[in-house]
């Protein structure tokens, strides 16, 4: 199936371009018309755990990222293709529990077209077959890797009026950030599933799980003047079907300090047949079904050169459900790349399972658009992952002049606490995580 998709964007890449040589006067122009870019990432990960009994490991990746969409031909159709490659440098430990694994699995290299689609857009619609990304609130590209994460289907964005997005999915297959192939699994599935590597996610499925047939979902966003309201329903097959809102209000002020609020409200129920049919539980607690319910609220204040916010979740106990009502988030489990505002650089809400947390985040650019300081502290209440805190720090360089397109990065966060096993030696010690990360967009 995948190849033959391939085939289709390869053939109607062909297509296009002949159709809009005919059209323009020359060849030349329509690709002077195309538009390439791409990005270069250079990321060193390590992996602190303060505790004889787990070694430290750590990671190097060399990564890059091209990009090409094509003029439009046929009266609003492009094509776009983006090849994505990763490369250790041979810098991988013999030691393969002193690799992080999360940053670009345990295979010296990986080469992936992440993207091949055919697109149509005009002034109403824009519509997407094949291989490409997605952004929406449980079903993303999670961020903070050497190479995003795409699905394979098809994609419907409408603007029937001003300010208003409708938005419609169907994916069939997904490409994790550490593998160069596409696959009907998702987080919860093991590790190598069908030679998937899914490194990150809880793996807690057995491996004759039936392959997923991924996912549905339907999407209203508006906007209006100060206000934000967003609404999706998914239907993650064979897991669980969710309800999802969020809203954002910003004050209307002269004053210097811009004061806004945030809330967002989650509910999950279904049959889940992939945990049901396998015996599968979650933080220990086998359920009668999905039965989750998430809400929480933001406030904070935006300055010049900054911000300051505090944000609070709340994930109820529902006792006779699947893990105790935890959400179950198939695509974003154990990559904190989920919309609730409580979460850390690699734990969050859906990690830690039912539950409450608070989390307070500064930001101020020190430098005006060249150097930006951010902190926060996270801290989770669960029934069944115990009580932790994260402690993060960020600074960030952007270059200007001949540099710009130039970023570099340094985060470093300190967790304490938590169940046995939210991350080795928790309870005991701390766990320090640092990214130095370089990028540079061109």
């Amino acid at each position: 199936m995948q190849k033959n998709i391939l085939h289709l964007m390869t053939a109607a890449s062909l297509m296009g371009a002949f159709n809009a040589s005919a059209q323009a006067e020359t060849l030349s122009q329509f690709f002077a018309k195309s538009h390439i870019n791409g990005q270069i990432r250079s990321y060193y990960f390590s992996r602190l755990y303060g505790t004889p009994n787990t070694v430290n490991a750590y990671a190097y990746s060399l990564a890059g990222r091209l990009n090409i969409v094509t003029a439009p031909f046929l009266s609003g159709f492009r094509v776009g293709v983006s090849f994505y490659t990763a490369n250790a440098l041979g810098t991988q430990p013999n030691n393969p529990a002193r690799i992080d694994k999360t940053l670009m699995g345990t295979s010296p290299s990986v080469n992936a077209l992440g993207q091949a689609y055919l697109e149509y857009q005009d002034k109403w619609i824009t519509a997407k077959a094949g291989n490409q990304l997605v952004d929406t609130p449980w079903l993303n590209r999670v961020g903070g890797r050497v190479i995003p994460v795409t699905y394979q289907g098809v994609t419907l964005e409408a603007h029937p009026i001003s300010g208003l997005q409708l938005s419609t999915l169907r994916i069939f297959r997904w490409k994790d950030r550490t593998t160069d192939q596409f696959y009907r699994d998702n987080l919860y599935y093991p590790g190598h599933y069908e030679g998937d590597s899914l490194y990150g996610g809880p793996n807690v499925l057995p491996a004759g799980t039936p392959p997923t047939n991924g996912a549905l979902a339907f999407g209203a966003q508006y906007h209006a003047d100060h206000a934000e309201t967003a609404a999706w329903f998914y239907q993650f097959d064979q897991f669980a079907n969710m309800f999802y809102w969020s809203g954002h209000y910003a004050l209307p002020t002269s004053f210097v300090l811009k004061p806004f609020v945030d809330a967002q409200f989650t509910r999950e129920w279904g049959a889940g047949e992939a945990f049901a049919n396998t015996g599968t539980t979650l933080f220990g607690q086998p359920g009668q079904g999905i039965n989750s319910t998430n809400w929480g609220i933001k406030t904070g204040v935006a300055f010049p050169h900054g911000s300051l916010w505090w944000g609070y979740d709340a994930t109820e106990l529902h006792a006779h459900a699947l893990g105790g009502g935890a959400i179950i988030s198939p695509y974003t489990v154990g990559y904190t790349a989920d919309p609730l505002y409580v979460d850390s650089m690699i734990q969050g809400m859906v990690g830690v399972g039912p539950g409450h947390g608070w989390r307070v985040r500064a930001a101020y650019w020190v430098l005006p658009e060249q150097v930006q300081l951010t902190a926060g502290y996270s801290q989770f209440t669960t029934y069944f992952s115990g009580n932790s805190n994260w402690t993060h720090f960020n600074v960030s360089y952007f270059p200007q002049g001949m540099f710009r397109g130039l970023c570099l990065r340094d985060q470093v966060e300190v967790g304490n606490g938590g169940a046995v096993g939210l991350f080795p030696g928790s309870g005991q010690h701390a766990f320090v995580y640092n990214r130095v990360m370089m990028t540079y967009q061109f």
